[in-house]
Protein backbone atom coordinates (compact mmCIF):
# COMPACT_ATOMS: atom_id res chain seq x y z
CA UNK A 1 0.00 0.00 0.00
CA UNK A 2 1.45 3.43 -1.14
CA UNK A 3 0.52 6.66 0.16
CA UNK A 4 3.64 8.32 -0.31
CA UNK A 5 3.54 12.38 -0.97
CA UNK A 6 6.71 13.60 -2.69
CA UNK A 7 8.18 15.91 -0.64
CA UNK A 8 7.58 20.20 -1.37
CA UNK A 9 10.29 21.15 -3.88
CA UNK A 10 11.62 17.72 -5.21
CA UNK A 11 10.89 17.09 -8.65
CA UNK A 12 7.90 15.94 -10.35
CA UNK A 13 7.81 12.38 -11.66
CA UNK A 14 8.34 12.48 -15.56
CA UNK A 15 5.41 12.39 -16.98
CA UNK A 16 3.53 13.08 -14.13
CA UNK A 17 3.46 16.74 -13.71
CA UNK A 18 -0.48 18.11 -13.29
CA UNK A 19 0.29 21.60 -11.71
CA UNK A 20 -0.81 21.03 -8.47
CA UNK A 21 -0.20 17.60 -7.67
CA UNK A 22 3.18 16.35 -7.33
CA UNK A 23 2.78 12.80 -7.72
CA UNK A 24 0.42 10.25 -9.32
CA UNK A 25 -1.63 7.66 -8.11
CA UNK A 26 -1.17 5.25 -5.60
CA UNK A 27 -0.85 2.13 -7.36
CA UNK A 28 -3.15 -0.05 -5.78
CA UNK A 29 -5.69 2.87 -6.53
CA UNK A 30 -4.54 3.09 -10.17
CA UNK A 31 -4.98 -0.51 -11.10
CA UNK A 32 -8.63 -0.53 -9.19
CA UNK A 33 -9.37 2.38 -11.33
CA UNK A 34 -7.80 2.70 -14.79
CA UNK A 35 -6.94 -1.06 -15.80
CA UNK A 36 -10.06 -1.22 -17.12
CA UNK A 37 -9.13 0.67 -19.90
CA UNK A 38 -6.18 -1.98 -20.74
CA UNK A 39 -5.43 -5.40 -21.91
CA UNK A 40 -6.83 -8.02 -19.11
CA UNK A 41 -4.68 -10.15 -17.51
CA UNK A 42 -4.83 -13.93 -16.38
CA UNK A 43 -6.79 -14.09 -13.22
CA UNK A 44 -10.19 -15.52 -11.58
CA UNK A 45 -12.90 -14.26 -13.33
CA UNK A 46 -10.39 -12.50 -16.51
CA UNK A 47 -10.07 -15.50 -18.64
CA UNK A 48 -13.43 -17.48 -18.55
CA UNK A 49 -11.91 -20.11 -20.84
CA UNK A 50 -9.19 -20.64 -19.60
CA UNK A 51 -10.04 -20.53 -16.27
CA UNK A 52 -13.00 -23.23 -16.44
CA UNK A 53 -10.76 -25.76 -18.32
CA UNK A 54 -8.25 -24.68 -15.52
CA UNK A 55 -10.81 -25.71 -12.79
CA UNK A 56 -12.05 -28.68 -14.26
CA UNK A 57 -8.79 -30.36 -14.92
CA UNK A 58 -8.01 -29.46 -10.78
CA UNK A 59 -11.16 -31.97 -10.32
CA UNK A 60 -10.12 -33.98 -12.58
CA UNK A 61 -7.00 -34.89 -11.33
CA UNK A 62 -8.39 -35.27 -7.83
CA UNK A 63 -10.92 -37.70 -9.35
CA UNK A 64 -8.43 -39.81 -11.17
CA UNK A 65 -6.23 -40.14 -8.17
CA UNK A 66 -9.58 -41.27 -6.47
CA UNK A 67 -10.69 -43.63 -9.40
CA UNK A 68 -7.28 -45.49 -9.30
CA UNK A 69 -6.80 -45.81 -5.44
CA UNK A 70 -10.39 -47.38 -5.62
CA UNK A 71 -9.18 -49.72 -8.12
CA UNK A 72 -11.62 -48.14 -10.30
CA UNK A 73 -9.62 -47.04 -13.00
CA UNK A 74 -6.21 -48.81 -13.36
CA UNK A 75 -3.29 -47.00 -12.72
CA UNK A 76 -1.24 -47.09 -16.34
CA UNK A 77 -4.72 -45.16 -17.52
CA UNK A 78 -5.02 -42.69 -14.85
CA UNK A 79 -1.09 -41.96 -15.20
CA UNK A 80 -1.57 -41.46 -19.18
CA UNK A 81 -4.49 -39.17 -18.28
CA UNK A 82 -2.91 -37.09 -15.56
CA UNK A 83 0.13 -37.04 -17.98
CA UNK A 84 -1.86 -35.24 -20.71
CA UNK A 85 -4.22 -33.18 -18.27
CA UNK A 86 -0.56 -31.73 -17.12
CA UNK A 87 0.27 -30.83 -20.51
CA UNK A 88 -2.69 -29.27 -21.47
CA UNK A 89 -2.54 -26.88 -18.58
CA UNK A 90 1.48 -26.03 -19.31
CA UNK A 91 -0.19 -25.34 -22.98
CA UNK A 92 -2.99 -23.06 -21.03
CA UNK A 93 -5.44 -25.52 -22.87
CA UNK A 94 -4.39 -24.13 -26.43
CA UNK A 95 -5.09 -27.79 -28.51
CA UNK A 96 -8.47 -27.13 -26.91
CA UNK A 97 -9.46 -23.42 -26.91
CA UNK A 98 -10.26 -23.30 -30.89
CA UNK A 99 -12.08 -26.37 -31.21
CA UNK A 100 -16.04 -26.82 -31.60
CA UNK A 101 -18.22 -26.76 -28.83
CA UNK A 102 -21.61 -27.48 -29.49
CA UNK A 103 -21.99 -29.73 -26.43
CA UNK A 104 -20.24 -27.56 -23.84
CA UNK A 105 -16.50 -26.77 -22.71
CA UNK A 106 -16.12 -30.07 -21.14
CA UNK A 107 -17.02 -32.28 -23.84
CA UNK A 108 -14.81 -30.96 -26.18
CA UNK A 109 -12.15 -30.65 -23.37
CA UNK A 110 -12.82 -34.52 -23.03
CA UNK A 111 -12.96 -35.57 -26.92
CA UNK A 112 -9.27 -34.25 -26.93
CA UNK A 113 -8.08 -36.44 -25.00
CA UNK A 114 -9.96 -39.53 -26.26
CA UNK A 115 -8.50 -38.22 -29.58
CA UNK A 116 -5.16 -38.05 -28.06
CA UNK A 117 -5.37 -41.34 -25.92
CA UNK A 118 -8.03 -43.16 -27.56
CA UNK A 119 -11.54 -44.17 -25.62
CA UNK A 120 -10.20 -47.28 -23.86
CA UNK A 121 -8.07 -44.40 -21.54
CA UNK A 122 -9.32 -40.85 -22.32
CA UNK A 123 -13.25 -42.38 -22.25
CA UNK A 124 -12.54 -43.60 -18.20
CA UNK A 125 -12.27 -39.72 -17.26
CA UNK A 126 -15.52 -39.40 -16.33
CA UNK A 127 -16.92 -42.28 -14.40
CA UNK A 128 -19.07 -42.28 -11.64
CA UNK A 129 -19.91 -37.95 -12.54
CA UNK A 130 -21.67 -35.71 -14.28
CA UNK A 131 -21.76 -32.45 -15.61
CA UNK A 132 -24.02 -31.54 -13.58
CA UNK A 133 -21.58 -32.25 -9.90
CA UNK A 134 -18.08 -31.61 -12.09
CA UNK A 135 -20.10 -27.47 -12.43
CA UNK A 136 -21.27 -27.49 -9.18
CA UNK A 137 -17.87 -28.48 -7.96
CA UNK A 138 -15.81 -25.96 -10.37
CA UNK A 139 -18.29 -23.19 -8.94
CA UNK A 140 -17.21 -23.75 -5.63
CA UNK A 141 -13.69 -23.61 -7.04
CA UNK A 142 -14.23 -20.33 -8.50
CA UNK A 143 -15.83 -18.89 -5.72
CA UNK A 144 -12.75 -19.52 -4.01
CA UNK A 145 -10.62 -17.26 -6.12
CA UNK A 146 -12.84 -14.43 -5.76
CA UNK A 147 -13.85 -15.07 -2.22
CA UNK A 148 -10.64 -15.09 -1.03
CA UNK A 149 -9.24 -11.70 -2.05
CA UNK A 150 -12.14 -10.05 -0.59
CA UNK A 151 -11.86 -11.51 2.76
CA UNK A 152 -8.48 -10.26 2.91
CA UNK A 153 -9.44 -7.09 1.72
CA UNK A 154 -11.66 -6.59 4.37
CA UNK A 155 -9.37 -7.70 7.06
CA UNK A 156 -6.72 -4.82 5.74
CA UNK A 157 -9.50 -2.30 6.15
CA UNK A 158 -10.70 -3.55 9.74
CA UNK A 159 -7.16 -3.36 10.36
CA UNK A 160 -6.31 0.17 9.32
CA UNK A 161 -9.16 1.52 10.60
CA UNK A 162 -8.13 0.24 14.23
CA UNK A 163 -4.75 1.43 13.64
CA UNK A 164 -5.76 4.92 12.96
CA UNK A 165 -8.29 5.01 15.36
CA UNK A 166 -5.91 4.13 18.31
CA UNK A 167 -3.82 6.98 16.12
CA UNK A 168 -6.20 9.44 16.30
CA UNK A 169 -8.34 8.39 19.46
CA UNK A 170 -7.46 12.05 20.99
CA UNK A 171 -8.48 14.52 18.36
CA UNK A 172 -11.74 16.04 18.72
CA UNK A 173 -14.12 16.58 16.59
CA UNK A 174 -17.94 17.14 16.01
CA UNK A 175 -20.19 14.18 15.37
CA UNK A 176 -22.89 14.99 12.67
CA UNK A 177 -26.63 14.71 12.78
CA UNK A 178 -28.98 15.21 10.29
CA UNK A 179 -25.32 17.13 8.62
CA UNK A 180 -24.93 19.27 11.91
CA UNK A 181 -22.33 19.44 14.39
CA UNK A 182 -23.87 17.25 17.57
CA UNK A 183 -21.88 15.74 20.07
CA UNK A 184 -17.88 15.50 20.48
CA UNK A 185 -16.24 12.92 19.80
CA UNK A 186 -12.91 12.29 18.26
CA UNK A 187 -11.92 10.97 14.74
CA UNK A 188 -10.56 7.87 16.25
CA UNK A 189 -14.23 7.00 18.00
CA UNK A 190 -15.82 7.53 14.51
CA UNK A 191 -12.99 5.25 12.53
CA UNK A 192 -13.74 2.86 15.23
CA UNK A 193 -17.40 3.03 15.07
CA UNK A 194 -17.16 1.96 10.89
CA UNK A 195 -14.58 -0.72 12.06
CA UNK A 196 -17.36 -2.35 14.10
CA UNK A 197 -19.44 -2.27 10.54
CA UNK A 198 -16.50 -4.00 8.84
CA UNK A 199 -15.98 -6.27 11.55
CA UNK A 200 -19.79 -7.54 11.40
CA UNK A 201 -19.46 -7.77 7.80
CA UNK A 202 -16.41 -9.96 8.02
CA UNK A 203 -18.16 -11.82 10.11
CA UNK A 204 -21.02 -12.08 7.64
CA UNK A 205 -19.00 -13.13 4.79
CA UNK A 206 -17.31 -15.83 6.87
CA UNK A 207 -20.65 -17.52 7.68
CA UNK A 208 -21.82 -16.85 4.28
CA UNK A 209 -18.66 -18.51 2.54
CA UNK A 210 -19.16 -21.76 4.60
CA UNK A 211 -20.67 -23.51 1.42
CA UNK A 212 -17.46 -23.47 -0.42
CA UNK A 213 -16.18 -25.51 1.54
CA UNK A 214 -18.93 -28.63 0.80
CA UNK A 215 -17.94 -30.83 -1.98
CA UNK A 216 -20.87 -31.55 -4.40
CA UNK A 217 -18.83 -34.16 -6.51
CA UNK A 218 -20.31 -38.01 -6.17
CA UNK A 219 -23.99 -36.35 -6.69
CA UNK A 220 -24.08 -37.47 -10.15
CA UNK A 221 -27.01 -36.18 -12.59
CA UNK A 222 -28.94 -35.44 -9.82
CA UNK A 223 -29.23 -38.93 -7.82
CA UNK A 224 -25.52 -40.12 -7.12
CA UNK A 225 -23.91 -43.12 -8.99
CA UNK A 226 -23.88 -46.89 -8.52
CA UNK A 227 -19.59 -46.20 -8.64
CA UNK A 228 -17.90 -46.69 -5.66
CA UNK A 229 -16.23 -43.75 -5.56
CA UNK A 230 -14.87 -42.02 -2.16
CA UNK A 231 -15.89 -38.60 -1.90
CA UNK A 232 -13.95 -37.61 1.08
CA UNK A 233 -11.24 -38.75 -0.89
CA UNK A 234 -11.85 -36.35 -3.34
CA UNK A 235 -12.98 -33.98 -0.56
CA UNK A 236 -9.49 -33.87 0.72
CA UNK A 237 -7.50 -33.46 -2.27
CA UNK A 238 -9.68 -30.59 -3.51
CA UNK A 239 -9.40 -28.81 0.12
CA UNK A 240 -12.93 -29.76 1.33
CA UNK A 241 -14.04 -29.86 4.27
CA UNK A 242 -16.24 -32.82 3.27
CA UNK A 243 -18.69 -34.34 0.65
CA UNK A 244 -22.46 -32.43 0.18
CA UNK A 245 -25.09 -34.23 2.25
CA UNK A 246 -28.07 -34.62 -0.64
CA UNK A 247 -27.06 -35.29 -3.95
CA UNK A 248 -30.42 -32.85 -5.16
CA UNK A 249 -29.49 -30.02 -3.48
CA UNK A 250 -25.84 -30.87 -4.33
CA UNK A 251 -26.29 -29.85 -7.80
CA UNK A 252 -29.22 -28.02 -7.79
CA UNK A 253 -28.11 -25.19 -5.39
CA UNK A 254 -25.79 -22.14 -5.66
CA UNK A 255 -26.79 -20.44 -2.51
CA UNK A 256 -23.44 -19.52 -1.75
CA UNK A 257 -23.48 -16.74 -4.54
CA UNK A 258 -26.38 -15.79 -2.84
CA UNK A 259 -25.49 -15.54 0.52
CA UNK A 260 -21.92 -14.04 -0.72
CA UNK A 261 -23.33 -11.35 -2.66
CA UNK A 262 -26.18 -10.47 0.01
CA UNK A 263 -22.97 -10.37 2.76
CA UNK A 264 -21.15 -7.92 0.02
CA UNK A 265 -24.41 -5.64 -0.08
CA UNK A 266 -24.60 -5.28 3.33
CA UNK A 267 -20.54 -4.41 3.76
CA UNK A 268 -21.33 -2.27 0.76
CA UNK A 269 -23.72 0.02 2.38
CA UNK A 270 -21.19 0.66 5.04
CA UNK A 271 -18.62 1.44 2.98
CA UNK A 272 -20.78 3.91 0.58
CA UNK A 273 -21.91 5.36 3.78
CA UNK A 274 -18.18 5.97 4.99
CA UNK A 275 -17.23 7.54 1.54
CA UNK A 276 -19.83 10.21 1.77
CA UNK A 277 -18.50 11.36 5.15
CA UNK A 278 -15.16 11.48 3.84
CA UNK A 279 -16.24 13.10 0.59
CA UNK A 280 -17.46 15.96 2.99
CA UNK A 281 -15.09 16.43 5.29
CA UNK A 282 -12.78 16.18 2.35
CA UNK A 283 -14.46 19.52 0.82
CA UNK A 284 -12.77 22.74 1.07
CA UNK A 285 -15.74 24.61 2.66
CA UNK A 286 -15.57 21.35 5.45
CA UNK A 287 -11.80 21.10 5.27
CA UNK A 288 -11.84 18.40 8.07
CA UNK A 289 -9.47 15.96 5.97
CA UNK A 290 -6.73 16.13 3.85
CA UNK A 291 -5.75 13.01 1.18
CA UNK A 292 -2.40 13.10 0.35
CA UNK A 293 -1.48 13.55 -3.57
CA UNK A 294 -1.51 10.41 -4.78
CA UNK A 295 -5.38 10.03 -3.50
CA UNK A 296 -6.86 12.46 -5.45
CA UNK A 297 -6.78 13.67 -9.05
CA UNK A 298 -6.64 16.90 -11.16
CA UNK A 299 -8.74 18.58 -13.31
CA UNK A 300 -7.97 18.53 -17.01
CA UNK A 301 -9.00 22.35 -17.29
CA UNK A 302 -9.29 23.86 -13.63
CA UNK A 303 -5.82 24.30 -12.31
CA UNK A 304 -6.05 24.71 -8.99
CA UNK A 305 -8.43 21.45 -8.64
CA UNK A 306 -8.02 18.49 -5.96
CA UNK A 307 -10.08 16.06 -6.54
CA UNK A 308 -10.85 13.10 -4.19
CA UNK A 309 -12.50 11.14 -6.77
CA UNK A 310 -11.35 7.91 -5.27
CA UNK A 311 -14.65 8.38 -3.15
CA UNK A 312 -17.10 8.34 -6.19
CA UNK A 313 -15.23 4.84 -7.14
CA UNK A 314 -16.07 3.72 -3.81
CA UNK A 315 -19.67 4.88 -4.01
CA UNK A 316 -20.20 3.46 -7.54
CA UNK A 317 -18.56 0.16 -6.62
CA UNK A 318 -19.53 -0.62 -3.35
CA UNK A 319 -23.27 -1.53 -3.72
CA UNK A 320 -22.50 -3.53 -7.55
CA UNK A 321 -23.42 -6.47 -5.32
CA UNK A 322 -26.66 -5.00 -4.64
CA UNK A 323 -27.64 -5.36 -8.18
CA UNK A 324 -25.54 -8.36 -8.40
CA UNK A 325 -28.19 -10.25 -5.86
CA UNK A 326 -30.98 -8.81 -7.64
CA UNK A 327 -29.38 -10.02 -10.85
CA UNK A 328 -28.20 -13.42 -9.32
CA UNK A 329 -32.00 -14.43 -7.86
CA UNK A 330 -34.28 -13.24 -10.72
CA UNK A 331 -32.50 -15.72 -12.92
CA UNK A 332 -32.62 -18.35 -10.23
CA UNK A 333 -36.28 -17.72 -9.38
CA UNK A 334 -38.15 -19.41 -12.14
CA UNK A 335 -35.94 -22.47 -12.00
CA UNK A 336 -37.08 -25.97 -10.34
CA UNK A 337 -34.99 -27.41 -7.22
CA UNK A 338 -32.94 -29.36 -10.00
CA UNK A 339 -29.83 -28.46 -11.66
CA UNK A 340 -30.42 -25.72 -13.84
CA UNK A 341 -28.78 -23.58 -16.22
CA UNK A 342 -30.52 -20.68 -15.01
CA UNK A 343 -28.95 -21.43 -11.98
CA UNK A 344 -25.54 -22.95 -12.24
CA UNK A 345 -25.15 -20.65 -15.38
CA UNK A 346 -27.18 -17.59 -15.64
CA UNK A 347 -27.20 -16.74 -11.97
CA UNK A 348 -23.49 -17.28 -11.27
CA UNK A 349 -22.26 -15.04 -13.87
CA UNK A 350 -23.45 -12.22 -11.95
CA UNK A 351 -21.91 -12.82 -8.82
CA UNK A 352 -17.80 -13.02 -9.73
CA UNK A 353 -18.24 -9.41 -11.13
CA UNK A 354 -20.43 -7.91 -7.66
CA UNK A 355 -17.99 -9.40 -5.30
CA UNK A 356 -15.00 -7.76 -7.69
CA UNK A 357 -16.18 -4.70 -7.12
CA UNK A 358 -16.89 -5.19 -3.34
CA UNK A 359 -12.90 -5.81 -3.35
CA UNK A 360 -12.52 -3.04 -5.58
CA UNK A 361 -14.22 -0.82 -2.89
CA UNK A 362 -12.65 -2.01 0.23
CA UNK A 363 -9.28 -1.47 -1.17
CA UNK A 364 -10.32 1.95 -2.44
CA UNK A 365 -11.61 2.78 1.43
CA UNK A 366 -8.22 1.36 3.10
CA UNK A 367 -5.84 3.30 0.86
CA UNK A 368 -8.72 6.76 1.74
CA UNK A 369 -8.78 5.76 5.80
CA UNK A 370 -4.77 5.06 5.38
CA UNK A 371 -3.69 8.21 3.61
CA UNK A 372 -6.00 10.59 5.03
CA UNK A 373 -4.97 13.38 7.57
CA UNK A 374 -7.59 14.78 10.10
CA UNK A 375 -7.10 18.87 10.69
CA UNK A 376 -7.21 18.35 14.35
CA UNK A 377 -7.44 22.25 14.97
CA UNK A 378 -9.87 23.05 12.56
CA UNK A 379 -11.85 20.02 13.68
CA UNK A 380 -11.56 21.43 17.55
CA UNK A 381 -13.34 24.54 15.94
CA UNK A 382 -15.55 23.05 14.58
CA UNK A 383 -16.69 21.22 17.60
CA UNK A 384 -16.53 24.57 19.80
CA UNK A 385 -18.26 26.62 17.48
CA UNK A 386 -20.96 24.04 16.62
CA UNK A 387 -21.50 24.50 20.23
CA UNK A 388 -21.18 20.63 20.45
CA UNK A 389 -21.03 20.54 24.60
CA UNK A 390 -24.48 21.97 24.82
CA UNK A 391 -25.82 18.40 25.88
CA UNK A 392 -23.42 17.70 28.35
CA UNK A 393 -24.46 21.29 29.77
CA UNK A 394 -27.80 20.08 29.88
CA UNK A 395 -26.85 17.24 31.62
CA UNK A 396 -24.60 18.99 34.32
CA UNK A 397 -28.05 21.21 35.31
CA UNK A 398 -30.08 17.33 35.38
CA UNK A 399 -27.19 16.54 37.32
CA UNK A 400 -27.84 19.07 39.88
CA UNK A 401 -31.69 18.39 39.97
CA UNK A 402 -33.20 20.30 37.08
CA UNK A 403 -35.99 18.40 34.84
CA UNK A 404 -34.33 17.24 31.64
CA UNK A 405 -36.82 19.50 29.65
CA UNK A 406 -36.27 22.40 31.19
CA UNK A 407 -32.63 22.15 30.85
CA UNK A 408 -33.05 21.34 27.31
CA UNK A 409 -34.65 24.68 26.59
CA UNK A 410 -32.52 27.03 29.67
CA UNK A 411 -29.45 25.85 27.06
CA UNK A 412 -30.72 26.63 23.75
CA UNK A 413 -31.85 29.92 24.64
CA UNK A 414 -28.25 30.50 25.76
CA UNK A 415 -27.05 29.18 22.70
CA UNK A 416 -29.13 31.31 20.42
CA UNK A 417 -28.14 34.25 22.79
CA UNK A 418 -24.56 33.17 22.25
CA UNK A 419 -25.13 33.42 18.46
CA UNK A 420 -27.12 36.65 18.36
CA UNK A 421 -24.56 38.20 19.93
CA UNK A 422 -22.10 36.94 17.72
CA UNK A 423 -23.75 38.02 14.84
CA UNK A 424 -24.04 41.91 16.78
CA UNK A 425 -20.52 42.05 16.95
CA UNK A 426 -19.81 40.90 13.60
CA UNK A 427 -21.94 44.07 12.27
CA UNK A 428 -20.25 46.55 13.99
CA UNK A 429 -16.87 45.29 13.02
Amino acid sequence: MSTHVTPPGAPNTPGLDTGRLRTGLAAEAHRIVYDQYLPEEPGPGRDGLGEELRLISEVDRAHLVMLSERDIVAAPRAAALLTAIDGLRRADFAPVRDRPMPRGVYLAYESWLVEQLGEETGGVLHTGRSRNDLNATTARLRGRGHYAPLLEAVEGLAEVLLDRAREYRAVTMPAYTHGQPAVPITYGHYLAGLGHAVVRSLSGLLAAGEELDVNPLGAGAVGGTSVAIDTRRTSGLLGFAGPARNSVDAVASRDFGLRLLSAAAVLGVALARAARDFSSWTSEEVALIRLGDDLVGSSSMMPQKRNPFLLEHIQGRATASLGAFTAAASAMITAPYSNAIAVGGEGLRHVWPGLRATTDAVTLLRLVVAGAVPDADRMTARAVDGFTSATYLAEQLVASGMPFRSAHHLVGRTVLSALETSDSLAKRS
